[in-house]
């Protein structure tokens, strides 16, 4: 029994209540919807740059103020998590993300900043997968609980491969607002399923949110979230840049020092500093960082036009459908994850699941002639990350008290959302620099260049994991 199990007997646990049997598909089905909800942005950009008429780079922000506001909402939300309020905690979020999604599918004329308005609300909802965890941890027995636990995690990834097709079919037969619509429906489901089925938090908890903290965090985060998404400040206005920054350092360090002093702190950081907690968080950064830049790679080469010289021209839609083998591996990798993971170390799982995602970029660099070679990418991609989703909470679980479950994966979770962010940013990047003046996509050999650095990344990825497994010790399980 690890420290943390031994700190959080079953007795704290309260009793599923008779209405509450469907609890594991309820908490899964709330972690898919948010995950494919705020991901909606990413097929959509073309269709809101023309029907709002703003440029592509302001409708990026669909999908950029979605990931920033959940990773700013996130730490508060896994703290409120912690408390005896946390059934109010996710009714409420939901609220706020349906709000969101009837925003975003009024009628024009409504503004621009309206519809960022209500894609930043759907990006709140991305803080409730840390809350799942939560609550399977409470309420479900250990062993249903853990593979509850590790299932949250996969579809909280690879549910943008559920949305991205979907979503893109309605855009193109149906409009804007039908592919805004299908977030509508799917979040006001996942409403009245946690209205239906989630249960009260154990007794004798207790939760403080540290308001200046808070903004303190959320002011770094978007200043992060900001610079690593918007590529085009680094080329015009690198002083400013620059600055911002260091400005989002300082902010983050002020944090940190606040964090450590409080008797209440928004994230446990001195949990964060044990070797299996920062191990883990350090492997989901930079693996995240790999997949978003290999999903970049892929989708943006996927729609690239014969007449460039290499690409196939695929429609969105089509494109979308592209991802579809991301997610079923992704889900397969993450059962089969479960499986083994009594036999197998979750850091050793993290090493053989970052081998598999630099497979997935070897394979891009050296075959993409075909399409089913660009399936075959994205499946391997798929599975890389089901078993990485799959074998971080364990990790970081097995030495976290019951009681901080939601404040230590919200933190992962916000760890995991500017790895993406710098996944996107760098694929951005590599090929802007690849593209020569006048042209507007990038030479083929540029798409190479990123495969390798990606390459290079999980190779850095599969050195932590492996560095963590020599250093935890004999015995230790995830729970």
């Amino acid at each position: 029994m690890t420290a943390a199990q031994a700190h959080d007997r079953p007795t704290d646990a309260a009793p599923i209540p008779s209405e509450a049997r469907p609890l594991v598909p309820a908490l899964v089905f709330v972690a898919l919807v948010v995950a494919a909800v705020a991901s909606l942005g990413t097929p959509l950009v073309t269709s809101v740059a023309t029907t709002f008429h703003v440029s592509l780079d302001s409708a990026q922000w669909t999908l950029t103020i979605a990931l920033l506001s959940g990773a700013v909402a996130t730490p508060v939300l896994g703290r409120l998590g912690a408390g005896p309020h946390r059934r109010a905690t996710i009714l409420a979020t939901l609220a706020i993300v349906v709000a969101g999604s009837a925003l975003t599918v009024l009628p024009l004329p409504l503004p621009f900043a309206w519809l960022l308005v209500g894609r930043a609300a759907q990006g709140v909802g991305l803080g409730l997968t840390a809350l799942m965890m939560g609550v399977a941890r409470d309420h479900l027995p250990e062993e249903r609980g853990a593979a509850t636990i590790a299932l949250i995690s996969v579809v909280s990834v690879v549910g943008a491969g559920v949305g991205y097709p979907l979503a893109a079919l309605l855009a193109e037969f149906g409009g804007l607002r039908a592919a805004y619509g299908l977030g509508l429906l799917v979040t006001a489901l996942a409403l009245v399923t946690a209205w239906r089925s989630m249960p009260a938090a154990p007794e004798g908890r207790s939760a403080h949110v540290n308001v200046a903290a808070a903004l303190v965090l959320a002011g770094g985060l978007a200043l992060v979230l900001f610079l690593a998404g918007d590529r085009g400040l680094w080329s015009r206005h690198l002083p400013v840049a620059a600055a911002l920054a260091v400005v989002a350092v300082l902010l983050l360090c002020a944090w940190t020092v606040s964090e450590l002093r409080t008797r209440t702190p928004l994230v446990g950081v001195r949990a964060v500093r044990h070797p299996a907690v920062a191990g883990a968080n350090l492997a989901m950064f930079v693996g995240g960082s790999g997949m978003y830049l290999l999903l970049t790679l892929v989708t943006r080469y996927a729609q690239t036009p014969h007449s460039v010289g290499y690409g196939f021209g695929l429609t969105t839609f089509v494109a979308g459908l592209v991802l579809v083998p991301f997610s079923v591996l992704g889900f397969v990798a993450g059962r089969i994850t479960q499986r083994v993971r009594e036999r197998i170390d979750g850091p050793l799982l993290l090493a053989g699941s970052a081998v598999v995602v630099g497979c997935g970029f070897v394979l891009f660099a050296t075959a993409r002639s075909d399409l089913a070679e660009l399936l075959a990418v994205m499946g391997v991609l798929g599975f890389g990350v089901g078993g990485f989703s799959a074998a971080v909470p364990g990790v970081i679980l097995a030495v976290t008290p019951k009681s901080e479950t939601s404040s230590a994966m919200s933190f992962n979770y916000v760890v995991r959302s500017v790895g993406y962010s710098l996944g996107s940013a760098v694929g951005g990047l590599v090929l802007a620099a690849g593209t020569a003046t006048g042209r507007l996509f990038p030479d083929d050999d540029a798409y190479t260049a990123a495969a390798l650095a990606g390459v290079a990344v999980m190779a850095v990825t599969t050195t932590a994991a492996l560095a963590l497994a020599r250093r935890r010790p004999p015995g230790t399980e995830a729970v």
